[in-house]
């Protein structure tokens, strides 16, 4: 079985995070998504709108998803990616580069991200339309 591992905070959850997990998922047999903790955020300064759990319960509703783990540091990738025996490790393209180091324990992929929607959009949006 070919293990797939990717990464976020999936907060606002839309079709961009949708496109990524389908195309992860299809690199693979298995996928698992690593969703940042409330903790964790708050140690990035990142404020998501829902919780950790709730974000959980959303990512394992979606049928691309096999498991879902929470990420608690920067420095648990290679860790994660041996305990869970994975193949393949994906991110989105605007982290080009930043995990080449994890390519001496599975293969590295970053993908294109989907054109015109992010988080950060719908927020600045939301925020406009107030």
């Amino acid at each position: 079985m070919k293990k797939v591992l990717t990464y976020g905070t999936f907060d606002l959850l839309h079709w961009g995070h949708i496109n990524l997990l389908q195309r992860a998922k299809e690199l693979g047999d298995y996928l698992v998504v690593a969703i940042s903790t409330d903790e964790f955020n708050a140690i990035k300064n990142k404020k998501a709108y829902h919780s950790f759990e709730n974000r959980k319960m959303i990512l394992e509703a979606i049928r691309y998803v096999d498991e879902v783990i929470p990420e608690n540091t920067w420095e648990q990738k290679i860790q994660d990616v041996q305990k869970h025996d994975i193949d393949v490790f994906v991110m989105g393209d605007d982290w080009e580069g930043k995990f080449d180091f994890l390519e001496d324990h599975c293969e590295v992929i970053y993908l294109p991200r989907t054109v015109g929607i992010s988080t950060t959009k719908i927020k600045k949006e939301l925020l406009v339309a107030k």
